[in-house]
């Protein structure tokens, strides 16, 4: 195995590489086709990664939340439309969403009525904004239980081949 790094600021992909325990060589080898330099240069932030390698990086490193990284603060497009998924405990994500769907069960009666007529009026505009920022949140909520799903599976708590095929 190569020396271990020293260096302070090492980014999401470096980190979970040694969390692995992979020299670049190691992540190389089990990725097949991304060579030892171009983990560094990535690494080492002299070049973005290519998507096919951020999914190749996340399969090997068993770090699904590398792609949401990629998306949301590498990628142009994605930074413009793809938010940030913190990871959480399952607790903590089973909370948000409930509490989330308990201000959406208030909201539902609202939201019929500013949407009845197709037509969204200056008066209905706080509310509508109020009930699609709640939205959002169980949204975000249901990315994090996709994203703790993935990484329960990654780590081998749940074995994939329990699952039906299209999960």
């Amino acid at each position: 195995m190569g020396r271990k790094s020293t260096k302070e600021n090492k980014n999401i992909y470096q980190i979970s590489r040694e969390n692995m325990e992979y020299s670049r060589d190691t992540a190389a080898e089990k990725m097949g086709f991304m060579s030892s330099d171009r983990i560094e240069k990535i690494e080492n932030e002299k070049s973005l990664p290519h998507p096919e390698e951020v999914l190749a990086m996340a399969g090997c490193y068993k770090n699904p939340s590398l792609c949401n990284y990629f998306c949301s603060h590498e990628c142009p497009i994605g930074i413009e439309y793809v938010p940030e998924i913190k990871e959480k405990a399952l607790s903590q994500i089973t909370l948000e969403m409930l509490a989330t769907l308990n201000k959406l069960v208030r909201e539902k009666d609202r939201l019929i009525e500013i949407t009845v007529d197709g037509e969204l009026s200056e008066d209905e505009l706080p509310d509508f904004l109020k009930i699609k920022e709640e939205l959002k949140e169980m949204s975000l909520a249901i990315d994090s239980l996709n994203l703790w799903m993935d990484q329960t599976i990654a780590s081998g708590k749940i074995d994939k081949n329990l699952l039906p095929e299209d999960f």
